[in-house]
């Protein structure tokens, strides 16, 4: 049997960026799984380096919704110095960066209620942490060409939050951990190996078993899978669901150019905003859906890929609809019970996890991997994310009335960027029913725990998700 100090579960830019930190730290390290990465979060990702783009009103109204937003202002902090030990280590010296700078912009497309109060909570966070930014005027907004019923109304620029290449950083971390001494096997974790309360190794979807002093699960959204064997472990952590999203790459037509800057509106309808960043002097990204699922999904529904393009064109740019569609991606984010990161040691001695970041991973993953490194060297982290850890009762976030109100209000955001076409005496009996609805089904949940707002919505409409958060408060009750 092979042996390692690490095996690194994941293939992603958290799983890859945790086996190059503890390989350049002089560790022997093997990361298993297929590199092809399909369906994978940082495939289809966007990787926008965005601290405060991503700001919402219920993000900074909890403690631990302030402590994420520290997360990323302190990874954004570190990606330069990343990104040179990056191409150092891989002998690739591409430029990951491909947007310099971020607008935000305010359209009329969405509800005053939703991107509003989150476009102001972006620009009162901006201040709070004194980061430089510029208002720009809503018809100066580079590049913009809308549809005149969703045109931008205000705008501002924030000159520090960019934006790189997530296939180039995959590749790069691929170059650099191999660069560093580390193995990578292409094949995927099938169970976690313990021996009493130790994690001794893995064993392989091809039979295959390897073993470590230490294993690391960041599969995303598949980690807590492979704690199938363990379940009364597995109850008491906050079970995770799959934010299916898909982001298009479209190719300009000739004479045509792409923004320079990533270009989005605040987060709204449970989503990161619409967004395009630019890839290529003529290759667009095109950003993103989040629709939670019962299970992760393979493939997109044309339904959502009609919605994005519908959006982009009607907000961003009208001429889009001459530009070819290159790719269409499909990712799926690591959404736990809770909205917060399951990071650190797991009941094993010597097995770990670093998963759940929802949107936040591909930013973080420089930041994460350092924490782990830290915390499996026994030295102790620049950051405390102890509250982080992944058995744990359900961290609280909204009060509960704030979170019917919030689902609600996300719900009718949904319908206002569908262009529904609702009567006014129509909106105070669907507020109504809504606001009944949500509120016995959190109820019957638990009578304290209370979920976020996109888990009390799906869970509405999916059985399966409401079996799981139960089963998860009986756990902790």
């Amino acid at each position: 049997m092979m042996n390692y100090d690490a095996i690194v579960v994941g293939a992603g830019a958290i799983g890859g960026s945790i086996a190059f930190e503890l390989a350049s730290r002089g560790l022997k390290v093997v990361r298993v799984g297929e590199t092809k990465r399909e369906n994978a979060a940082s495939m289809a990702a966007g990787a926008m380096n965005g601290c405060f783009g991503e700001i919402t009103s219920g993000l900074v109204s909890s403690e631990y919704g302030r402590l994420k937003v520290d997360m990323d202002i302190k990874a954004k902090s570190g990606w330069e110095n990343w990104s040179e030990r990056l191409s150092e280590a891989s002998g690739m010296h591409d430029d990951l960066l491909t947007a310099k700078g971020t607008h935000v912009i305010l359209n009329s497309a969405g509800m005053a209620e939703v991107d509003t109060v989150n476009y102001e909570t972006i620009e009162a966070t901006l201040q709070r942490y004194n980061e430089p930014y510029e208002t720009v005027s809503a018809s100066n907004v580079p590049w913009i060409k809308a549809n005149d019923l969703v045109r931008p109304m205000q705008a501002l620029y924030i000159p520090a939050e960019n934006a790189v290449n997530s296939h180039l950083l995959l590749e790069k971390l691929d170059a650099a951990f191999l660069g560093k001494g580390g193995e990578i096997i292409n094949e995927n974790a099938a169970e976690i190996l313990t021996e009493a309360d130790v994690a001794t190794g893995v064993k392989l979807t091809d039979g295959t078993l390897i073993s470590a002093d230490n294993v690391v699960i960041a599969a995303g959204v598949h980690s807590l899978d492979l704690l199938d064997a363990y379940p009364e472990v597995k109850k008491r952590i906050p079970p995770m669901f799959a934010g299916y999203g898909v982001s298009i790459l479209a190719r300009l037509k000739p004479g045509h150019q792409v923004p320079d800057s990533v270009i989005r509106t605040p987060n709204r309808a449970f989503a990161c905003g619409l967004h395009c960043v630019p890839r290529e002097k003529d290759l667009l990204y095109i950003g993103a859906t989040n629709i939670l699922a019962e299970s992760p999904r393979k493939n997109a529904l044309i339904s959502d890929v009609q919605f994005l393009l519908d959006c982009a064109l009607d907000q961003l740019h009208l001429d889009l609809n001459d530009a070819e569609v290159e790719a269409i991606q499909v990712g799926n984010r690591p959404i736990p019970a809770d909205g917060y990161p399951l990071i650190g040691q797991c009941h094993f001695k010597g097995l770990w996890l670093a998963t759940g970041t929802y949107r936040d991973g591909l930013h973080q993953s420089p930041l994460l991997a350092a924490y782990m490194a830290d915390k499996i060297q026994g030295h102790r982290p620049e950051i405390n994310l102890d509250v982080f850890s992944p058995i744990r009762k359900p961290l609280p976030g909204l009060s509960r009335e704030e979170t019917v109100k919030e689902t609600v209000k996300q719900m009718f955001a949904t319908g206002y960027e569908f262009r529904w076409d609702i009567k006014p005496y129509w909106l105070p009996l669907l507020d109504k029913g809504m606001t009944g609805y949500y509120a016995d089904l959190i109820e019957s949940l638990h009578p304290s725990y209370t979920p976020p707002p996109e888990l009390v919505a799906f869970s509405y409409l999916y059985r399966s998700m409401y079996d799981r958060l139960a089963e998860y408060y009986e756990a902790w009750s």
